[in-house]
């Protein structure tokens, strides 16, 4: 019931584009739906997508950790889903819910209420590095149907608000934060484990001080012509992302030529290969391609940790040029300033 009535009351917490538009998808431009279909990326042969279509991904006990189980999910699916993580059910229960009651205030109040060094953003996922949109959507047909806020967690310590709500959203995501640290750690130095770096050059492939966390909300589109898409497909930029997904569902991945459904299950966590592991590995672990689905009735959360390596780290293999993650991102936003999309590992091939 309670569900029900902050769904009813969310109405007004829209963007007012999204609140405007009553009929027909959101398309990505032709564009970029070119270079979406040169890469695999192609969207139009799924639509029909359901719930008998959801896989069963590989999944790794962080308690109980394999290196093999592990290092199989990395090489052949690019995710897993992650158990016995050490994060009280409590915690996430607790930030789900003040995620939602913050995304319920008015438009205006976010935009008002979220300072630096947070941020808050819709209709687009990029943002440049002080978290404003890269490329704001400047019509529908260049629109993810989203908001959210961009947190990044060194910085998170000097936002003071005197709004309750916000001050008990910052205490849970920084405690939030630090388990996400543990996590994120403790899995990377289990994959140079199995490829066999070098431990003392590893240490700056994983920089815990350029993590951030992203608060996604995506809104439910009741009259759908066609697809709206929360995010089109896409890959990571980092090393690992961390999610935490509500019950409501809407992440699909690209395996065997075919769009899957992720399920979500309680008390779990969805960590994805980024583009920056699968350099580091020399592209034995993968960068999985990822979509999220809007849903007709119901609006979805997920709280996201991201975490890269340090910007100067060169990263060399024998499948790309030597680079830093600094260079990358660069050449990320330009990608996405004057193309309207992200090539990504494309641009840095050997």
């Amino acid at each position: 019931m309670i569900r029900n009535m902050l769904q009813m009351s969310n109405v007004g917490s829209y963007p007012p584009v999204f609140r405007q538009l009553n009929g027909g998808g959101v398309h990505p431009p032709q564009q970029m739906m070119a270079q979406l279909k040169k890469n695999n990326y192609s969207m139009e042969d799924t639509s029909t997508t359901t719930q008998e279509d959801s896989v069963p991904i590989p999944m790794v006990d962080l308690e109980c950790l394999s290196l093999h189980k592990l290092g199989d999910a990395c090489k052949n699916w690019g995710l897993f889903r992650l158990v016995n993580h050490g994060i009280p059910s409590t915690l996430l229960t607790k930030l789900q819910y003040h995620a939602k009651m913050l995304f319920g205030l008015s438009f205006e109040s976010k935009q008002a209420l979220i300072t630096n060094p947070m941020s808050y953003f819709w209709g687009t996922p990029a943002l440049t590095p002080s978290g404003t949109a890269l490329n704001p959507a400047a019509s529908t047909s260049t629109m993810n149907w989203l908001e959210g806020f961009n947190v990044p967690l060194t910085q998170l310590p000097h936002f003071h608000s005197e709004h309750p709500m916000l001050h008990c959203f910052r205490l849970l995501l920084e405690e939030y934060g630090r388990h996400l640290s543990r996590i994120a750690t403790t899995l990377f130095e289990s994959m140079a484990k199995n490829l066999d770096l070098d431990p003392k050059q590893s240490e700056s492939k994983l920089d815990e001080s350029t993590a951030f966390i992203r608060v996604y909300r995506y809104p439910p589109r009741r009259s759908l012509a066609g697809e709206a898409w929360g995010m089109i497909p896409h890959t990571d930029s980092s090393v690992l992302s961390i999610v935490n997904q509500d019950h409501v569902g809407g992440l699909e991945i690209f395996k065997d030529n075919k769009w899957h459904l992720v399920n979500p299950i309680p008390n779990t966590l969805v960590v994805h290969i980024g583009d920056m592991m699968q350099a580091i590995s020399d592209d034995e672990y993968m960068s999985v391609k990822h979509r999220v689905r809007v849903k007709k009735q119901e609006e979805r959360l997920s709280i996201c940790y991201f975490v890269f390596p340090a910007e100067e780290s060169v990263i060399h293999s024998s499948k790309y040029k030597p680079f830093t993650y600094k260079d990358f991102q660069e050449q990320v936003q330009k990608d996405t300033r004057t193309l309207g999309y992200k090539v990504g590992l494309q641009r840095f091939k050997a």
